[in-house]
């Protein structure tokens, strides 16, 4: 492979809301792969939440993106040339490859996907790290029981259309929080939702008393905030409150906002556990096999917002996640 490839890469941490100068526009060399490696083509970016909190130099369960470093994202490329045993021309193949065009690799973190199975987007979304995240977030973490009452907060997202579905496949009362009436008619009438909640109309908790009367038994927080407080306040005795995200507080300028209700935990005797998905590695071919049985059964919709564009439609297109414009699994395409 010769020619340029078209990167992203960090230029400044932000504070706040990440700007178009805290991205530099870059283009290199295109380089041919060498002994034991492959080149290609990147297909599609996945576009994440925790994109967010890769940008500040703080301690987390992965380390910052480096200044200067091509932008971490997990992506679809078609193998155009390989020096690889493993992979050649032709294969797709999912991995974190960055924001770039083209990508040159020795296979470390590479899985060959199949197109005739599955869409490639959906291997970025519901049988990739958001289906991951909300399989063992619910199931492991929430410890799921049969018949309990599920509350999911940003629910209309990759992962909180994913957990909503599993409970109900699970013999689960559904409840979704999202913001807008779209977002919440598609909860109810597509996914199967038994109700959804719009934050931004509605007063969340008068919702939550109204449609979980006895209580939540588990829910699933992707927002913090004001919404994690309001379910706080309605746990069941034993609930199980599984941390995911916090989305209303990644671009705070200020000290993230914790619990108010945190008291909640000791009078319902509940617990509060975060979890990152890397940790369930092993177990992720049990989980992506139950789920693609699931999606072909039609007992779960796949919802992705694919984006076409180029390389340097990136940063527009992350922002949409913090402007809550997008539904389900927010994938850019390079045309």
């Amino acid at each position: 492979m010769s020619g340029a490839n078209r990167q992203i890469r960090l230029a400044g941490r932000p504070v706040g809301d990440v700007r178009p100068e805290d991205w530099e526009h870059v283009t290199a060399p295109a380089d041919a792969p060498g002994e034991g490696r492959f080149a290609g083509r990147t297909r599609f970016i996945s576009l994440d939440p925790a994109m967010r909190g890769w940008l500040d130099d703080r301690p987390s369960y992965l380390p910052p993106v480096g200044l200067g470093e091509v932008m971490r994202a997990g992506s679809v490329i078609e193998v155009t040339e390989s020096n690889h045993p493993d992979f050649k021309p032709g294969d797709h193949v999912v991995g974190t490859f960055g924001v770039q065009e083209y990508v040159v690799s020795d296979g470390r973190g590479a899985v060959k996907v199949d197109p005739s199975l599955a869409p490639l987007p959906t291997y970025l979304g519901a049988l990739g790290m958001p289906g991951m995240t909300a399989y063992f977030g619910l199931l492991d973490v929430g410890a799921l029981r049969e018949g309990e009452t599920v509350v999911v907060s940003g629910a209309a997202g990759a992962v909180g259309t994913l957990v909503g579905q599993i409970a109900k496949v699970k013999g689960c009362r559904v409840i979704g929080i999202a913001g807008g009436p779209e977002k919440c008619a598609m909860l109810t009438e597509e996914l199967g939702f038994d109700a959804a909640v719009d934050y931004r109309t509605e007063d969340v908790r008068a919702a939550l008393r109204t449609h979980a009367p006895d209580g939540i038994d588990v829910y699933f927080d992707n927002v913090g905030g004001d919404i994690l407080d309001a379910a706080l306040a309605r746990l069941a005795m034993h609930a199980r409150v599984v941390v995911c995200g916090a989305i209303s507080q990644y671009n705070n300028e200020t000290a993230v906002q914790g619990p108010s209700n945190y008291l909640s935990l000791l009078v319902r005797r509940a617990r509060m556990e975060g979890f990152v998905v890397f940790d369930y590695a092993p177990r992720f071919r049990e989980a992506a096999k139950e789920l693609a049985g699931w999606i072909a059964a039609g007992r779960i919709k796949v919802k992705e917002h694919v984006v076409r564009g180029t390389v340097d439609d990136f940063p527009d297109t992350l922002q949409m996640l913090f402007r809550g414009e997008n539904v389900g699994k927010l994938v850019l395409e390079l045309a």
